[in-house]
C-alpha cells in the first residue's frame, strides 16, 4: 500500500512546491485592476426611506415598480452620510423597506466625486446562523469526526484560494493544477476526518484513481467535443481580462474539482464496508467480500448518480428553462456548446465514480486480508518466541 501512495505523495508535494504562485499579478489580475474602479469599497447601508414610483416601459405591458431610497451609510470613509440611490424593479419586487440593510458600491473617483450604488443585499445574518447551526449539527451528530472534517474543508478551501484558483489564473497547465490541488486536499482531507488507518488508505487509493481517470476521460472529452469553455458570461468576463487563458484547460479543471466531493464519498463508504464485512467475519475470502461490498456499491452508485444529474439539473435551472422556451430540435439544445459543457462534465465524473467503487472494493478487500496475513504471521512469530524461551 505504501509502495503505491508514497510516490503519489511524493509528487503532489513537489507540485505543490513548483506549481505554487509567486505571488506577482497575472495578466487578468492585472487587466482587472485597470478595468475595474480603483479605491471602490462596499459599505453597508441602511435604509431610511423609499418612495416607489412607475417605470414601466411598455404601457401594454406588465406594470413595473422601482423606488428612489434614501440611505445612511454605516461604515467606512463614508460612515453618517446619507445618500440617494435608484432602485431598479428587480430590486424592488424582492422587497426593500425602511430600516433594511444593504451593501452599497462607493466610488471614491466619480465624475461628480464620490458616488453610491446599490450592491447587493446584506446577508451576514442567515449565511452566518446557518454556517453555526450546520457547524453544530455535525459536530453533535459526528462528534470529533464531524469536527475534524471541518478542519479539512478549511484547509481545502485553502488550497482552493492560494493555489489552484491563483494557478488557473496563470501560465500553468490547468490540469495539472487541478490535479496536484485536488490530491493534496484528499491527502489532508480524509486521514484527518478518518484518523490513519488501512480504510482510509484504502479510500485514498480509490479516490485518487477516479480524479486520475477524471483527467484522463476528461481531456480526451475536451477534445472531441472542442468544448470552448466560453459559455456563459464569468468565461466571457475572463476572456476580456486575458483571452490567453486555456478555457477548454479550465473546463477540464472544473470537471476535476467537481469529481472531488462525489468520489470521496464513494470511496469512504465503499472502504468502511469492506472492512465492517471483515470484522464481523474474518473467515471471509477475499471473493466474499469483494462481492458482499460490491452489493453495497451498486446500491450506492444507483443513488448517486440520480444526485450527480439533479444537482446539475437543480444548479442549471434557469438555462434548461430558456431552453424550453426556444423552438429547437432536442438533440441540437443537448448538443449545444452552454448544454454539452455539462453533460460531458456530469457524465465523465459519473463514469469516474462508478468505475471507483469496484477498485476501491477490491483494494479494501485485498488490504483486509493481507492485514489478517501479516497479523496471523506476527502471532506465530510470538508463538515460537515464546516456545523457544520455555524450552531452555
Amino acid at each position: 500500500m505504501l509502495l503505491l501512495l508514497v510516490p503519489v505523495g511524493l509528487a503532489t508535494v513537489i507540485g505543490l512546491f513548483v506549481l505554487w504562485p509567486d505571488g506577482e499579478p497575472t495578466r487578468a489580475q492585472q487587466a482587472a485592476a485597470v478595468a475595474l474602479p480603483p479605491g471602490t469599497t462596499y459599505p453597508d447601508g441602511q435604509v431610511v426611506s423609499v418612495e416607489e414610483f412607475d417605470c414601466s416601459v411598455d404601457p401594454s405591458g406588465p406594470s413595473q415598480t422601482c423606488a428612489t431610497a434614501v440611505v445612511e451609510v454605516l461604515d467606512g470613509d463614508g460612515a453618517g452620510d446619507f445618500v440617494q440611490l435608484e432602485l431598479d424593479a428587480v430590486v424592488v419586487a424582492n422587497g426593500v423597506a425602511e430600516g433594511d440593510t444593504l451593501v452599497l458600491t462607493r466610488d471614491p473617483a466619480g465624475e461628480e466625486g464620490t458616488t453610491y450604488g446599490f450592491f447587493d443585499y446584506q446577508r451576514d445574518l442567515p449565511i452566518i446562523t446557518l454556517a453555526v447551526v450546520f457547524a453544530l449539527v455535525v459536530g453533535l451528530v459526528a462528534r470529533w469526526r464531524g469536527l475534524a472534517s471541518l478542519v479539512g474543508l478549511a484547509f481545502a478551501f485553502f488550497v482552493l484560494l492560494q493555489f489552484v484558483l491563483p494557478g488557473l489564473l496563470s501560465d500553468d497547465s490547468p490540469v495539472l493544477v487541478s490535479l496536484v490541488g485536488s490530491a493534496a486536499i484528499m491527502f489532508v482531507v480524509l486521514y484527518l476526518a478518518h484518523g490513519f488507518s488501512a480504510r482510509t488508505t484504502t479510500a485514498l487509493v480509490g479516490t485518487l484513481f477516479g480524479l486520475a481517470l477524471v483527467a484522463l476521460m476528461g481531456s480526451i472529452a475536451v477534445v472531441t467535443a472542442r468544448l470552448t469553455g466560453l459559455t456563459d458570461e464569468e468565461t466571457g468576463a475572463l476572456n476580456t481580462f486575458d483571452p490567453t487563458l486555456s478555457f477548454s484547460g479550465l473546463v477540464l479543471a472544473g470537471i476535476v474539482v467537481a469529481g472531488l466531493g462525489v468520489l470521496n464519498d464513494v470511496t469512504i463508504t465503499q472502504a468502511s464496508a469492506i472492512w465492517q464485512l471483515h470484522e464481523v467475519d474474518t473467515s471471509m475470502t477475499w471473493k466474499e467480500l469483494y462481492t458482499r461490498g460490491m452489493a453495497v456499491g451498486r446500491d450506492h452508485i444507483a443513488s448517486t448518480v440520480y444526485t450527480i444529474v439533479f444537482a446539475y439539473a437543480g444548479a442549471a435551472l434557469p438555462l434548461l428553462l430558456l431552453f424550453e422556451l426556444y423552438d429547437q430540435p432536442g438533440w441540437v439544445v443537448l448538443t449545444s456548446s452552454a448544454l454539452a459543457e455539462e453533460v460531458i462534465r456530469t457524465l465523465v465524473g459519473a463514469i469516474a465514480l462508478v468505475l471507483a467503487v469496484p477498485v476501491t472494493t477490491a483494494a479494501g478487500a485485498f488490504f483486509a486480508k493481507a492485514a489478517d496475513t501479516e497479523a496471523g504471521a506476527a502471532t506465530e512469530r510470538s508463538v515460537s518466541a515464546l516456545r523457544a524461551r520455555f524450552s531452555r
